[in-house]
C-alpha cells in the first residue's frame, strides 16, 4: 500500500511541475497590457519631474508627452479586445498532463513491472545472489572478513577482482592466497599480471621476480616466459627479448593460441616470424596475414639492416615502420593482426595516446561484440591502455 501512495504522490508532484508554467503563463497574459500602461504613466511622471527640474525645455516636454500619450491611448484602446484571449486555458494540454500521462505510466508499469514482487534487502540478496557478480563479491568479502585465513576464499576472489579491474584488491587477494595456500604457477602468474596492471602494463622488477619464482615451479610455463621476454623488450634489450621469444615459439605447439602474439614480438625485436622466413624448429604457422605481404611487416632486408644499426638508429627504424603500418591501416582497416601490431607497437614505444587512438580505430573496424574486438580490448587491458571512450 505504501508503494502506491508514493506513486500517487510522485505523479501529483510531476503534474504540478508540468502544469505550473501553463497556469503561470495565462496569468501573465492578463497583465501584459496593464503592465505596458503602467510603464507609460511612469514615463509621464518622470517627464514632469525633468521639466520641473529644468532638464528639458517646455517644447521638448510637449513633444515627448504627446508621443507617450499616443502610445498610452493605443494600449488602452486594445485592452478590451485583448482581455478575453488570456482567459483561454490550455485545456487539452492540462487534461493530457492530469489524465493521459498518469494512465500511460500506470499501464507501462503494469506491463513491464512487478508490483507483486516483494522487496528484497541486501541480506536476502546475499542468501540468493543468482548471477549478480557484485552480490557474489560482497558475499565473499563478508565471508573473508569473518574468516580471513580462508585461503581458498582468497584464491577464488583474486581473479574475480582482476577481471573486474579492482587491481589493488586483486593484489591483496593473490598475496593472501599465496601466503595461506603456498605459491603455485597460477597464483604467481596472477599476482604478476596484477602488478603489471597496477604499473600500466610495465613488467616491474617485483613482477619479474614473481614470474621467475613461477618458472622454478613450472619451467615450461608459457605465460611466465612470455612476460619475462616482454620485460627484456621493455628494458631496451631487443636481442635478449628476441631470443627469449624465439625459444618460447620453439617450445609452443603449432596451434598454441599465444603463438601469433609471440611472433609479433619476434618481428618487433628484429627477428623473423615463424613462417615468414626460416621457420624456427617446432614453431607453428604464422597467423593469417602475418607473412611478408601483410602491411607493416619487416622484410628480410629490414631485419638484416637492423642488425648492423646502433640502438638509436634501430629505434628510429622501428618507429618509421610503425608509422608506415599506421598509414597502411588507414587505407585498409580490415586487417585485424595489423591493428594488434599497431596498438602493441605504440605501447612498446611508450606512446600511450597513439596506442589509444589506434585501439579506437581498430575497434571501429572490429567492434567489441565480435571475437576480434574482444581480443583488442583484452590486449589494451594487458598493455594498460585506457579503454574508456574507445568503444564509442
Amino acid at each position: 500500500m505504501l508503494f502506491w501512495i508514493l506513486v500517487a504522490a510522485l505523479t501529483a508532484a510531476l503534474a504540478v511541475i508540468l502544469l505550473y508554467p501553463l497556469l503561470r503563463g495565462a496569468k501573465a497574459a492578463d497583465n501584459i497590457r496593464a503592465g505596458e500602461a503602467a510603464v507609460y504613466r511612469d514615463q509621464l511622471r518622470e517627464l514632469d519631474r525633468d521639466l520641473n527640474g529644468g532638464l528639458i525645455t517646455p517644447e521638448e516636454a510637449d513633444y515627448a508627452r504627446a508621443e507617450i500619450g499616443r502610445r498610452l491611448i493605443a494600449v488602452s484602446a486594445d485592452e478590451p479586445a485583448e482581455t478575453p484571449k488570456p482567459a483561454r486555458h490550455h485545456r487539452f494540454t492540462e487534461a493530457f498532463v492530469l489524465l493521459v500521462l498518469p494512465v500511460l505510466g500506470l499501464c507501462l508499469y503494469l506491463t513491464t513491472g512487478r508490483p507483486d514482487l516483494p522487496s528484497q534487502p541486501l541480506e536476502a540478496r546475499l542468501e540468493n545472489p543468482g548471477n549478480d557478480v557484485a552480490v557474489l563479491i560482497t558475499k565473499a568479502e563478508r565471508h573473508l572478513a569473518e574468516k580471513p585465513d580462508d585461503g581458498k576464499g582468497w584464491d577464488v576472489l583474486a581473479p574475480i577482482y582482476f577481471r573486474t579491474m579492482r587491481v589493488n584488491d586483486a593484489q591483496v587477494a593473490y598475496r593472501n592466497a599465496i601466503r595461506l595456500l603456498g605459491p603455485s604457477p597460477v597464483r604467481l602468474d596472477g599476482l604478476a599480471e596484477t602488478l603489471m596492471a597496477v604499473s600500466d602494463g610495465v613488467v616491474t622488477e617485483e613482477a619479474r621476480q614473481v614470474l621467475e619464482q613461477s618458472l622454478t615451479l613450472e619451467p615450461d610455463n608459457p605465460r611466465a616466459r612470455f612476460y619475462i621476454a616482454l620485460s627484456m623488450e621493455q628494458a631496451g634489450r631487443p636481442d635478449e627479448a628476441r631470443q627469449a621469444f624465439e625459444a618460447l615459439a620453439k617450445q609452443s605447439p603449432a596451434d598454441a593460441p599465444w603463438l601469433p602474439l609471440v611472433n609479433e614480438h619476434i618481428a618487433m625485436n628484429g627477428g623473423a616470424k615463424s613462417g615468414a622466413g626460416p621457420a624456427a624448429p617446432g614453431a607453428g604457422p604464422a597467423a593469417p596475414g602475418a607473412g611478408p605481404a601483410a602491411p607493416g611487416n619487416p622484410t628480410q632486408q629490414d631485419v638484416a639492416a637492423a642488425e648492423t644499426m646502433s640502438a638509436g638508429d634501430r629505434q628510429q627504424m622501428i618507429r618509421g615502420m610503425v608509422e608506415s603500418l599506421d598509414a597502411k591501416l588507414n587505407e585498409d582497416p580490415n586487417n585485424f593482426e595489423g591493428w594488434v601490431r599497431l596498438v602493441r607497437s605504440y605501447a612498446v614505444l611508450n606512446d600511450k595516446d597513439r596506442a589509444a587512438g589506434a585501439l579506437k580505430r581498430g575497434l571501429a573496424a572490429f567492434p567489441p561484440p565480435g571475437e576480434q574486438g574482444r581480443q583488442l580490448l583484452a590486449l589494451a587491458r594487458e598493455l594498460g591502455i585506457a579503454t574508456e571512450g574507445a568503444t564509442q
